[in-house]
Order: structure tokens, then C-alpha cells, then sequence
């Protein structure tokens, strides 16, 4: 039978369709392969990008030259630039400001070839590393209320160079999809007074059916709602609200559960195409008792179309069990 289920954190409902069931072979996935060949991002080419604001390099290398393990570098064709005042402005009922913002793109390693599945543990915990330098920095402007961390992997999911990279996106008001977040977390706490996401942390470990893997301080699980075929959530077991406050042995830990569980990703769906994105607290709020930061990864194995544009739900034929329990398998 099919079913309907509620996310425990913004009400969204969603529909397993169970009819539809759907095993990892199911999927028509294109796989992510390496072409080869080199890019702006390569090595070699430091000048064809915006000079760098952040690189991982030895003492004696200069800026913008070859020898880096890391770089970080404005977008160069940016959705929002850092250059201007807000301005906001009223149109009759309608409101505007200017587009002003920072978009910087986190070029992961120089190995052209490479994946976050496939480079070490420590240097998974450098990229990571890197967006919590960042992000503490573009905190230091008060014109910016949120930050977004996000990875598109492979064209499908939007990826327009091959070459590893993730991106961040600075912008003066907190997007909406974090508004219900952080709606709905405050709404569960006034009930309860607890974290939604350390319950929900709490309920899978006894429960097991949707946790994938466990380790160092941190939980990969397919949430009971879940949007997509194999969507999952990585959290902290420890209760936090924003991602910066995060130490560095807590970022190997990460790096740890990220690299393992894209691998398995790897094995069981074949190498897909996948986005992830990081949900943290605003930028200008203290510590929150109600809000948990987290990593939501969504593989691109099906599209959104008439139906959940039209209702706000979603059919997902693959049920978050089934899921958790082949990627558990994917690790042995």
C-alpha cells in the first residue's frame, strides 16, 4: 500500500509509492565519469579565475600559481555581487533590493579527476575546513543574514565544470526553505522543549531501520519523509546550531562519514549525480536550543514535475527503509 508521511520538522507531507517500488537497479543513472583533460579549475590555470581568497598551499608559494591543494575564488559569473548597499524599496505592494551578496566557489582539490569519494579523509576534512573559514569571515559583514554551502555533482544535477568543486552563496535575507526549518523547530520545541533533530537522532538509533552508518560524533540516516530516493541526512550527535562553531577534530569525524557514505553511494547506485546542501542557523542568531545544523544529500534519480510543482508533494517510489538498508549493504 502506498503511504503518506509527515516530516516532523516542517509538516511537509510526501508520498512513498510503494506501488512504484523501486530497487537501486531500477534507476537510469548516468554515471558520473571522469573525461579527463584540464579546466579553469586545473592547476596551471590560476589566472583564467578571480584571484584567490582562500588556498591551501606551502609557505613558499605564491597566490594564484600552481602548488595549491585548495582554492577558494569568487564566482566569476556570480548570482549576487558583494560591491553596493541593500537599498530596499517599495513597488506598491511589491518589495526589491539590490542584488548584493557573495558567491565563492570552493575548488576541492587539483586532481581534475578526483571526487569527495575518492580523495582522503584529510582532505575532505580541508574542504570542509574551508567552508567553516569562510563562512566565519562573510559573518563578519552585517550585511549578510545567511549563508548557504551547497555541491552540485555532475550535469544532471547542475554542474557546469567536472572539475571537484563546491560553492557558497552569502545573502542578506534567510531563504525560505530555512524559514520553515526554523518555523517548524520552533514550534516543535515550544511543545516539547527539545530539538526536533536530536529526537529524530535519538528515534533512529533505536530504531535502525533508516540509519545508514555512524561515526565520529556524526549520523548518516534516510529521513522517514524523505523527499527523494535515497535522500539522506548526515547530523552532529551533539547538539549544535551552527555549522562554524564546529571544532576541527568534529570536521575529520565529518569528513570520515561524507567520504564513506559517498562511496557507498558510488557502489550502489552506480556512481550517480547528487546535490547536497548545508542547512545552518542565520548568521546574526546566538546558539539555538531548536535548531540542529545538518547536511541533506539528494541523489538525481528522478525529476520534479506537473504534480509536485502543483501540490508541494512529493512521490518518492522508494521507501527510506529500503534505501538505509542498501546502503548499509553498500558498505561491506
Amino acid at each position: 500500500m502506498p503511504e503518506l508521511r509527515k516530516d516532523p520538522v516542517v509538516g511537509r507531507w510526501v508520498i512513498i509509492s510503494t506501488e512504484r517500488g523501486r530497487r537501486p537497479s531500477d534507476f537510469p543513472v548516468q554515471p558520473i565519469l571522469a573525461r579527463g583533460g584540464s579546466c579553469v579549475f586545473c592547476p596551471g590555470h590560476e589566472a583564467k579565475t578571480p584571484p584567490e581568497i582562500l588556498a591551501g598551499r606551502p609557505p613558499d608559494s605564491a597566490p594564484d600559481t600552481p602548488g595549491w591543494s585548495l582554492r577558494v575564488v569568487p564566482n566569476k559569473f556570480p548570482a549576487l555581487r558583494i560591491e553596493g548597499e541593500l537599498e530596499p524599496s517599495g513597488e506598491g505592494l511589491y518589495d526589491r533590493m539590490s542584488g548584493v551578496g557573495a558567491h565563492e566557489v570552493v575548488i576541492e582539490s587539483p586532481q581534475h579527476d578526483a571526487t569527495l569519494s575518492t580523495l582522503p579523509a584529510d582532505t575532505v576534512a580541508d574542504v570542509l575546513l574551508a567552508y567553516r573559514e569562510r563562512v566565519l569571515d562573510l559573518k563578519k559583514d552585517p550585511r549578510f543574514q545567511y549563508i548557504l554551502v551547497f555541491k552540485n555533482h555532475g550535469a544532471p544535477a547542475g554542474a557546469s565544470l567536472e572539475h571537484p568543486h563546491s560553492q557558497l552563496i552569502a545573502t542578506p535575507i534567510i531563504p525560505i526553505m530555512v524559514l520553515e526549518e526554523l518555523k517548524g523547530a520552533a514550534e516543535y520545541y515550544g511543545m516539547k522543549e527539545r530539538c526536533v533533530w536530536c529526537d529524530v537522532v535519538r528515534q533512529e538509533r533505536r530504531d535502525r531501520r533508516r540509519m545508514i552508518m555512524e561515526a565520529g560524533g556524526f549520523v548518516a540516516l534516510a529521513p522517514f519523509a524523505p523527499r527523494f530516493p535515497f535522500e539522506t541526512w548526515i547530523l552532529p550527535t551533539r547538539h549544535r546550531s551552527a555549522f562554524e562553531e564546529t571544532g576541527v577534530e568534529e570536521l575529520r569525524g565529518l569528513a570520515d562519514v561524507l567520504g564513506e557514505f559517498l562511496r557507498r553511494l558510488d557502489r550502489v547506485l552506480q556512481r550517480p549525480p547528487y546535490n547536497f546542501m548545508l542547512h545552518t542557523a542565520p548568521l546574526r542568531e546566538g546558539p539555538l536550543d531548536h535548531f540542529h545544523w545538518h547536511l541533506e544529500i539528494i541523489p538525481k534519480l528522478t525529476n520534479v514535475a506537473g504534480y509536485e510543482w502543483g501540490s508541494g508533494f512529493f512521490i518518492n517510489p522508494t521507501p527510506p527503509e529500503d534505501a538505509a538498508a542498501a546502503l548499509r549493504e553498500g558498505g561491506e
